[in-house]
């Protein structure tokens, strides 16, 4: 795989980075999409969010239990959303704010400052959501995620 872009946000540090994209709503950031990959943009504008795949390019090792954010106990690290994973992929959803040549304008950004772009896709309530999903361990914690983020331990 090869970028297709970078990401550019506010977020220099991964300490006091939101842990999910939904919690940083008002955050805005851009995408510059490389020049080669920019006629693929094209009718995105049409969409207002779209899902972000990108590499956690300053994640170092992984391990297969974690404490996670919003809990205090072990979890099996696929059952997280923790940046450290054996492929350091990662994925958000944002809002498309606008987009002019190569930059794409977003809002809602939990990547940080340079984070290397894999893919983009329209994000389609219609096709992306699923009714009665569960979310296990989470269950009665997600309340906070607004209020959380990175405390370094990641």
């Amino acid at each position: 795989m090869r970028p297709i872009g970078v990401i550019h946000t506010g977020h220099k540090d991964k300490e006091g980075t939101p842990i999910q994209a939904k919690a940083n709503s008002d955050g805005s950031g851009w995408i510059e999409v490389y020049d080669e990959f920019v006629e693929g943009i094209s009718d995105l504008d049409g969409f207002s969010h779209i899902i972000l795949l990108y590499i956690f390019h300053r994640s170092k090792g992984y391990r297969l239990k974690v404490v996670p954010f919003l809990d205090n106990r072990e979890r099996g690290l696929f059952s997280t959303r923790a940046p450290n994973r054996p492929n350091n992929i990662g994925l958000s959803i944002v809002k498309v704010e606008g987009i002019e040549g190569n930059r794409i304008h977003i809002s809602g950004t939990d990547m940080l400052e340079g984070t290397p772009l894999l893919d983009i896709k329209p994000y389609v309530p219609q096709m992306d959501d699923r009714k009665g999903a569960r979310i296990g361990w989470l269950e009665g914690k997600i309340h906070n995620m607004e209020k959380t983020y990175d405390d370094g331990r990641f």
